[in-house]
């Protein structure tokens, strides 16, 4: 009976078909009643149980609350029946996990749902699934230790990148055409280079953060989503900004919807563009290429393109973000001790997370205040930059793809964060 069921899907829509779409796209089918929102579920699952084991990307599967939430899909909705996964990370999901990547919260389960998670329902989103994330969203790469690596669909020997680096693969492998993502230091940026797809790191206060939370690392980091077109970001954009009560930030909104935006030529635009490091390191001559390519094609749609000097300096990175994430990373762990019910011991997190939570409480209440208004200078120097250049184009990473493991620490340096940590 289940084969004959699975044949009757295939004759509807087989995955080189859904391939072939968008999530505006999908929406569109199911909006048509041309395929149901449960036939695109069972190709999604399909596609994942094929593609899963060699990437890593899922790691929670929810398929028998993504079949309801397909059977009572409403065709009128902006996303009317798209299979979707949820990053693991920021973003609550009633009645399942919120792992972040850490051993520490085994036996946390969500008693409610995060506002954008409301709306994803809303939308016509079908939920069935969660991606992979490093520990506490705190590398450019997606290997923690509780789940192991997600690795990049082009090469399973590369990295997906981080932190989105589960959504991103598992977007690039065909599972699905969107999937959400949050960046706070490059964490859509970075998995949308490696895997060739589209990712935009919202303005603060575009999308909320609530009710769950207000703000996480400062304001720095925004909710998201990686996808395979830029109308499917911009429709995700019209559709989930909206403010819940009580939200911190609150920005004005678009001129007109960026649905609509994209369709619409620029007019002719001053566009820096630098391939220089902020910490001064070497950019691979594949990088550097890429952005002279793009450099010559802008200038070629007759746009003003010039090098230019970063806004940003080393410190900007080094003593002013860092403090933030490090101190962050203490309060994570304190809230960590909440849910274990005791003090936390090296054993609960990995090593080098517990070393950054040791860091962030070296510093006093003092010198994060004192940090934290230098991204005042950050944010005007920014300003009076933009108000010169309405682009800044440069690399998104320094390097292509670097292989799974490469940025892990050596076994000396692994005993070396051993020994602090029993300080």
């Amino acid at each position: 009976m289940l084969s004959f069921v699975w044949h009757i899907i295939l004759e509807r829509m087989n995955f080189d078909e859904y391939r072939n779409f968008d999530a505006l796209g999908l929406a569109g089918l199911v909006n048509k009643g041309e395929v149901t929102a449960a036939d695109l579920l069972e190709l999604a699952i399909q596609r994942t149980e094929q593609v899963n084991p060699a990437i890593n990307a899922v790691i929670h599967r929810m398929y028998d609350e993504g079949r309801q939430l397909a059977m009572a899909t409403d065709k009128n909705t902006p996303f009317a029946g798209v299979p979707f996964l949820v990053k693991d990370l920021g973003l609550e999901v009633k009645g399942h996990p919120l792992m972040i990547g850490t051993k520490g919260y085994r036996g946390y389960i969500s008693s409610a749902d995060s506002f954008l998670v409301q709306q994803f329902r809303q939308a016509g989103l079908v939920l069935f699934g969660k991606t992979n994330v490093p520990e506490f969203g705190l590398t450019p790469y997606t290997e923690p230790a509780l789940y192991g690596p997600t690795r990049n669909p082009w090469d399973t020997t590369r990295s997906a990148g981080g932190s989105s680096g589960g959504s991103a693969a598992a977007v690039a492998a065909g599972i699905t055409p969107i999937a959400t993502a949050s960046d706070g230091g490059g964490s859509i940026r970075i998995p949308a280079s490696c895997n060739g797809l589209f990712g935009l790191k919202p303005s603060r206060g575009r999308l909320s953060l609530g009710h769950l939370k207000g703000e996480m690392w400062s304001g720095a980091i925004m909710e998201g989503c990686v996808s395979r077109s830029v109308r499917d970001s911009a429709a995700f954009l019209d559709t989930f900004a909206i403010h819940a009560p009580g939200d911190p930030f609150q920005i004005a909104p678009p001129v007109r919807p960026y649905l609509e935006e994209v369709t619409i030529d620029p007019a002719k635009l001053r566009i820096g563009w630098s391939t220089n490091h902020l910490l001064g390191h070497k950019i691979d001559s594949d990088c550097f290429s890429a952005v002279k390519d793009a450099a010559l094609l802008l200038e070629s749609l007759g746009h003003h393109v010039e090098e230019v000097k970063l806004p940003f300096e080393k410190e900007d990175l080094t003593e002013v973000f860092l403090m933030m994430v490090f101190g962050e990373l203490s309060a994570d762990l304190a809230d960590l001790e909440k849910h274990l019910g005791r003090r936390i011991r090296p054993g609960d997190v990995e090593d080098n997370t517990y070393a950054l939570g040791l860091l962030g409480r070296t510093y006093s209440a003092r010198d994060y205040a004192l940090q934290r208004r230098r991204w005042n200078d950050i944010a005007r120097r920014s300003g009076l930059f933009h108000q010169q250049y309405d682009i800044l184009l440069t690399p998104t990473v320094s390097t292509p793809p670097f292989p799974v493991g490469a940025l892990q620490p050596t076994a000396t340096e692994r005993r070396l964060v051993k020994l602090v940590n029993t300080f």
